[in-house]
């Protein structure tokens, strides 16, 4: 298509619509069964299809509504759906301009239209959190005797935001995030609908995807995009909105991030080995990555959690506390404000002192069990509590370690096959050098033999400016940890 014909197109559209009026405003469903998402919210008879007197409702119509959402997820798309669905008088107020005065004239207007003319009245106010309590309850009488139905919308909690009287006499509706394919398929029905776009462009399947990852689940956010980048196409005589043009349009570069395919691992690889190698500058890019990108955060805080004991273990004990306290954090809370946490996790975790030590040591037990290297367990640990243990020995030569000096008793504890044998073999970096001096006394012990003196210059090692991460500038005691042979440390990929 030549470039005056997009410019007749785009004019012909312009006649069709009112100037000025946004595309995300244009493509307001006009029926409860044009809205994407909300399924919980839309089944049959359900508060909002009897709002619109479907369902029995009634020529009253049930209680007043609040809904409650994240921004663009239809809140006051669903009011205007009401005003469409009725022969209500529709009345819209924002709590951001409008005070008591505004609200007074829209009761005083609802109780002459329903008394003179039979016509009830529906008030749509938005955000309504932002009324104070004096404001709200001038809501009340008129909310109490029905004289208007109330739709308030709001994006914060209602049960610290909205009066305890104003919510009792409500229902409370829970609006969700909309998810891809919802958003998918608004957007999709923008670029045909002659109320949209009317078909004179197209948008290829990764422009697309990069409106999804830039929406966050907002459907407003996502059709304001694709409205600027489609005007640029059009100025442009082109007659496709490219990937190349929306983020000119949009001025957000696209993340090249697939989270089913090669950049899903690559880049979770690239965040876990920026953490073992302590680089926290590079740990935070591939964070941040992965955070533009729209990656669950729930899998990253799964990483950090697993990183935590591989990579750090026993130099930072308290790596894993951390990381643990961030995902049960993420889970609460979710973005935009669980890139915060993840952040400072792993600025916790990359700048810890680093020992691999626990992670082989678990993995060379299991080799020798895998590998047959088990035995039964010696007579004296045996549980000798049901009758007829004591005849078998079991338990009769057990010395209690609570009952000695310094809580340890002189007995063989593992196996005969793998007694003697090591598999923790602590490093000297950070907290671990305590437990490495610790773990070597305790051994001796064990066996019998009187430990060596303790060394003066190890003592509470790893506490205090090691254990905040003297490893990572380079203060280290002892040699490198290995890795096991062929190995893939399970931090790098998927669950």
């Amino acid at each position: 298509m030549e470039p005056d014909l997009f410019t007749a197109a785009a004019e012909e559209r312009q006649e069709r619509e009112p100037a000025g009026r946004p595309l995300a405003v244009r493509m307001r469903p006009r029926t409860l069964d044009e809205v994407l998402g909300q399924r919980h919210l839309l089944g049959p008879g359900s508060p909002l299809r009897r709002l619109v007197g479907e369902g029995g409702g009634g020529p009253a119509g049930p209680a007043s509504v609040i809904l409650w959402g994240p921004p663009g997820t239809g809140k006051t798309t669903l009011a205007h759906v009401v005003s469409r669905a009725t022969d209500r008088r529709f009345v819209e107020l924002s709590a951001i301009t409008a005070g008591v005065k505004e609200v007074r004239a829209v009761i005083d207007g609802a109780r002459r239209s329903s008394g003179a003319y039979g016509k009830d009245t529906v008030l749509f106010l938005d955000e309504i959190h932002r009324f104070s309590k004096a404001q709200q309850d001038s809501l009340l009488p008129a909310v109490e005797n029905r004289w208007v139905t109330l739709i308030a919308a709001t994006t914060e909690n209602p049960y610290f935001s909205v009066i305890s009287p104003l919510l009792s006499r409500s229902l409370l509706l829970t609006l969700e995030p909309l998810t891809e394919d919802d958003l998918r398929g608004l957007l999709r029905r923008a670029v045909g609908d002659e109320r949209g776009l009317g078909g004179v462009v197209t948008l290829p399947t990764d422009a697309e995807d990069h409106l999804l990852r830039i929406a966050g689940g907002d459907a407003r956010r996502a059709l304001t995009a694709l409205e600027a980048g489609a005007g640029s196409a059009l100025d442009a005589g082109e007659s496709a909105v490219t990937l190349e043009r929306l983020e000119q349009a949009v001025d957000r570069a696209a993340v090249r991030y697939d989270r089913d395919g090669d950049q899903h691992y690559d880049v979770a690889s690239a965040l876990i080995k920026s953490i073992r190698g302590s680089d926290v500058d590079a740990a935070l890019h591939y964070l941040a990555r992965m955070i533009e990108a729209g990656e669950d955060p729930r899998f990253v805080a799964r990483r950090l959690m697993i990183s935590a004991s591989e990579d750090i273990g026993m130099a930072d004990p308290t790596a894993l506390p951390t990381a643990v306290a961030a995902a049960q954090a993420v889970a609460l809370i979710g973005y935009p404000e669980a890139r915060i946490i993840l952040g400072q996790a792993v600025v916790a975790l990359a700048l810890a002192p680093k020992s691999n030590a626990a992670y082989l040591a678990i993995d060379a037990a299991l080799a020798d069990v895998r590998a047959g290297a088990a035995g039964p367990v010696p007579p004296h640990l045996r549980d000798a509590h049901y009758q007829g243990a004591a005849k078998l020995g079991h338990g009769s030569t057990y010395q209690y370690p609570h009952d000695l000096p310094g809580g340890i008793a002189a007995q063989q504890y593992a196996p005969d096959a793998v007694h003697g044998k090591r598999y923790y073999r602590p490093t000297r970096y950070g907290a671990e050098a305590r437990y490495a001096e610790v773990a070597e006394r305790v051994r001796e012990r064990l066996a019998g033999r009187s430990p060596r003196p303790e060394r003066a210059d190890r003592g509470d090692a790893g506490r205090g400016e090691a254990a905040r991460g003297d490893r990572a500038a380079g203060e280290q005691a002892g040699g490198e940890p290995s890795r096991p042979a062929g190995a893939e440390p399970g931090a790098d990929g998927e669950d």
